[in-house]
C-alpha cells in the first residue's frame, strides 16, 4: 500500500481542506463511477476526503481518491475498524451506527451528496441544518414546507464541478484566496 502524500496537501493556516462524501452503502455501477470520478477530484485538488467508510458511494469515493495519491478518512458507524472499505487511511470506529452521521458531515467543510437511502437523508438534514455547503450530484430533491426553511443545496451535474463548487465554498468557509 502506497503511503499518503502529506506534503501534497493543500493547507492554508494551518487548516486542510476536507470534503465530505456522503451516499449509499450500496450502487449500481453508473453511481460507482461518479462518486469514484469525485473522490479522484478531491485528491486531484489536494482535499481530504471523508466518508463513512463503508461500501458503495463511500468506498468508490475513496478507492479513486487512493488512484490519485489523495488520503482519506473514514468515521465508522461499528467499533470494528476492519468494517472499513480497503480504500480507507485513517479509520475512526465509533460505535453510534447512524449517529456517526453527524460526524461524517461535521468533519469536513463543504459535503457532496451522491445518491443515498434514508442514511444520506438523514446526513443532508444535518449538512443543512450545520449550514455546510451541500453540493447534490444525483441525490434527493428536498421540498420546503415553509418559507423558513429552504433547502439550499447546489445542484451539480458532473463530478467534476461537484468538487469544483465544493472546493471553491470550502475555500470562502477557510477565507483562503
Amino acid at each position: 500500500m502506497q503511503m499518503p502524500t502529506f506534503h501534497k496537501i493543500l493547507r492554508a493556516n494551518r487548516k486542510i481542506i476536507k470534503i465530505s462524501v456522503i451516499g449509499g452503502s450500496s450502487c449500481d455501477q453508473n453511481i460507482y463511477e461518479v462518486a469514484y470520478q469525485v473522490g479522484r477530484n478531491i485528491a486531484i485538488n489536494n482535499a481530504i476526503l471523508i466518508c463513512g467508510g463503508m461500501g458503495g458511494v463511500m468506498e468508490a469515493a475513496c478507492k479513486g481518491a487512493k488512484d490519485e495519491g489523495g488520503i482519506t478518512i473514514g468515521i465508522l458507524p461499528s467499533e470494528d475498524e476492519d468494517t472499513a472499505n480497503q480504500y480507507v487511511d485513517i479509520k475512526i470506529p465509533t460505535g453510534l451506527g447512524y449517529t456517526r452521521n453527524t460526524l461524517v458531515v461535521k468533519a469536513g467543510h463543504a459535503v457532496i451528496a451522491i445518491n443515498g437511502g434514508f442514511g444520506t437523508l438523514s446526513e443532508i438534514g444535518f449538512a443543512l441544518i450545520y449550514n455546510k455547503p451541500l453540493i447534490g450530484l444525483y441525490t434527493w430533491e428536498l421540498n420546503s414546507c415553509s418559507n423558513e426553511y429552504i433547502p439550499d443545496i447546489v445542484r451539480a451535474s458532473s463530478p467534476e464541478e461537484a468538487v469544483n463548487i465544493a472546493i471553491a465554498k470550502a475555500r470562502e468557509k477557510l477565507l483562503i484566496s
